[in-house]
């Protein structure tokens, strides 16, 4: 009895140490793109600024649900985007049901004023939550571009004149993603290692693989989408907590892809406390595996290369890394109870350790330097700390992920952002 119990937990530990190997070899491929692209010099896409007078007609969306402190500032900041005020229409997607409505109202009175061309858009009800406000507001406008901002995202004003005219001189560029950053990374150890995992995705996975030609994700903020893009992939759709990832799938499939610049950056902010923290991520991981199970089939009966259809895959089902390392921790620690020591297990313990120092080491370190975000003891100290923080989410997330694979609905909960523009205003005038 014993031996067959020891028998079906190695099992249980081989097949999880399996599915994070799998995992791993995709993010090293990933990897290893980005270093081809640097040595061959590899560039993001340009595009000439035509003038004004040529420029097209956008739609910036903005949409919030009970964010007072930031909802204000996201208006004031985009009102000043370079671009033609009777071509830009701002658009508040407002479902809000606290003194946001009120507070941001007032600020689109006097923005008004200045000439900005603003709506302050409402629902009855939140229902599709995000997707269903976007869906709503392409329903009453009918400009050819729709830029998409969460409200603590801050673009610089050259944000649309480096990016839009892309769409001008590729006819198949369906959404154009910037680079984001986050203005609130020091804040805490937490932010620290969300700023150094989110520099590797954008600037190593993200950069990789547009230049590739691989699909990669809209990430919901700081990008563009070209209408008849979105219309052709069937619109905004809400079974899905990442409705961005979604709709990006389907327009690759329709032969639709994206381009991704890495300036300018959209400066926004990460979650400072690990509640939050862990509620962005569940949300995250719950959408990947909504998406996977809906796409994964028609991505690999598509037309695309291989190479394609195993890197989109990867994309897609990279989210099962959590229940799979958690059911391998929880198995490996029975096992070496019932063996009696790890020696049983050392030689998948160094394989997931050397393989877990390449990805991390070689997602975060190139964004790191190349971004001058500090010293290489800074550097180590917070690299130290992701390992453990995806460990925790593996045992915080593990579970509700396999609840969404048995076919559990999940809400959507906004993160919190705080009014980081007034703090330092304040800071300074003390």
């Amino acid at each position: 009895m014993l031996a067959i119990l020891r028998f079906l937990i190695d099992a249980v530990v081989y097949l999880s140490v399996l599915t994070l190997v799998a995992i791993g070899l995709g993010l090293l491929i990933i990897i290893g793109r980005y270093f081809y692209d640097l040595l061959r010099g590899a560039r993001d896409p340009q595009s000439p600024v035509p003038a004004d007078a040529d420029l097209p007609r956008v739609l910036l969306q903005i949409p919030v649900f009970n964010e007072p402190m930031v909802t204000e500032q996201a208006l004031r900041c985009v009102a000043q985007i370079d671009w033609p005020k009777d071509k830009l229409r701002i658009q508040l997607l407002d479902d809000s049901t606290d003194e946001t409505t009120e507070r941001a109202a007032a600020v689109i009175v006097e923005l008004r004023a200045a000439g900005a061309l603003i709506d302050h858009v409402r629902r009855t009800d939140r229902s599709g939550f995000k997707a269903g406000a976007c869906a709503h507001g392409l329903s009453i406008t009918d400009e050819p571009f729709i830029a998409m901002l969460d409200a603590d995202f801050r673009p610089p004003p050259e944000w649309l004149k480096r990016t839009v005219p892309l769409f001008l001189s590729d006819p198949r560029a369906g959404f154009v993603q910037s680079r984001c950053e986050f203005q609130n990374y020091r804040t805490n150890w937490l932010t620290r290692a969300q700023g150094l995992v989110q520099d590797g995705h954008y600037l190593v996975e993200q950069r990789s693989r547009a230049l590739a030609g691989w699909l990669f994700q809209f990430n919901g903020t700081g990008g563009i989408w070209r209408r008849a893009t979105v219309e052709d992939a069937g619109g905004w759709s809400d079974y899905s907590l990442t409705e961005d990832l979604d709709l990006t799938v389907r327009a690759e499939l329709r032969d639709w892809h994206g381009l991704f610049v890495s300036e300018p950056p959209i400066p926004g902010q990460v979650p400072e406390e690990i509640r939050d923290y862990r509620r962005q991520q569940r949300r995250w991981s719950n959408g990947f595996v909504q998406v996977a199970q809906k796409t994964i089939l028609p991505i690999w009966n598509s037309h695309w290369p291989l190479e394609k259809r195993l890197t989109a895959i990867s994309l897609i089902a990279h989210q099962i890394f959590f229940p799979a390392a958690a059911i391998g921790i929880v198995a490996g620690v029975i096992g070496v109870f019932l063996h009696g020591s790890l020696d049983a297990y050392s030689g998948v313990v160094q394989l997931v350790a050397i393989m877990t120092a390449l990805v991390v080491i070689g997602f975060t370190m190139p964004p790191y330097f190349a971004l001058a975000r500090g010293s290489l003891a800074d550097y180590v100290k917070t690299m130290a700390s992701v390992p453990p923080l995806m460990i925790y989410l593996a045992f915080a997330n593990g579970a509700k992920i396999l609840q969404t694979l048995r076919g559990r609905k999940s809400t959507f909960k906004r993160t919190p952002k705080l009014d980081r523009e007034n703090e330092t205003a304040e800071a300074e005038a003390e």
